[in-house]
């Protein structure tokens, strides 16, 4: 029996359940504009795609042969080449807690979510719903696209980029660290300390993109 037939039956005999409560049927269709893999705008309104976390522009993937390279523009530009410009229709579920509308999104009839899990430019957020689990085990199965390569899960490099680990610019990922003692000491990539330290520019730590520049500012280079 389908959920609707049992709320039907329910409401029938004077009962009502939390999953019987309306859902939103509110849509929204337009031409896309991406904005990234899981984020785009559609007639004015920024959606976010339920149920899936894509990596963010800014994040780096390494391949098995140690070379790292712009995996999270290379899925928004994938995602603008298949859907920019094209017409969309949306379906409106709830707000995040940036404001952005949560839905689900098709294109000509395909669910878009499903599309970028299933080529791998995506992960299942199982935290808000399995809806796309077994299509990103298939997916990590074959090696196609993200399961190919190594990366931090999209959740886990915004945590790791909130507590200023890394670089709002790539060119410039030396970290100027302050010491409890107020020693200042630069960190290049690679070195012992370098993924643990995290640089909070209100304390005057900052980010230089050369060992000279960081030297030149007063900063001295890490032992280790």
């Amino acid at each position: 029996m389908s959920v609707r037939s049992i709320c039907g039956a329910l409401v029938a005999v004077g009962l009502t359940v939390q999953a019987c409560a309306p859902v939103s049927t509110d849509t929204v269709s337009g031409p896309a504009r991406v904005i990234d893999g899981d984020t785009l705008d559609v007639d004015g309104t920024r959606i976010r795609l339920h149920a899936i976390d894509a990596p963010e522009n800014d994040q780096t993937c390494r391949t098995e042969q140690g070379v790292q390279w712009g995996c999270g523009a290379w899925v928004t530009d994938a995602v603008r080449a298949r859907l920019q410009g094209d017409e969309i229709r949306c379906n409106l579920m709830e707000r995040d807690r940036y404001g952005r509308h949560v839905a689900r999104c098709n294109l000509d009839g395909d669910d878009i979510g499903a599309w970028l899990v299933g080529e791998g430019l995506a992960f299942a957020y199982v935290r808000y719903g399995d809806d796309y689990a077994a299509l990103e085990r298939d997916a990590a199965r074959l090696d196609r696209g993200l399961h190919a390569q190594r990366l931090q899960s999209p959740a886990q490099h915004r945590a790791t980029r909130a507590k200023g680990r890394i670089p709002p610019d790539a060119a410039c990922p030396i970290k100027g660290n302050i010491s409890g003692s107020g020693t200042r000491i630069f960190h290049m990539p690679q070195q012992a300390h370098y993924e643990r330290t995290g640089i909070n520019t209100d304390k005057g730590e900052r980010w230089f993109c050369s060992a000279e520049a960081a030297r030149a500012a007063g900063w001295r280079a890490a032992r280790r």
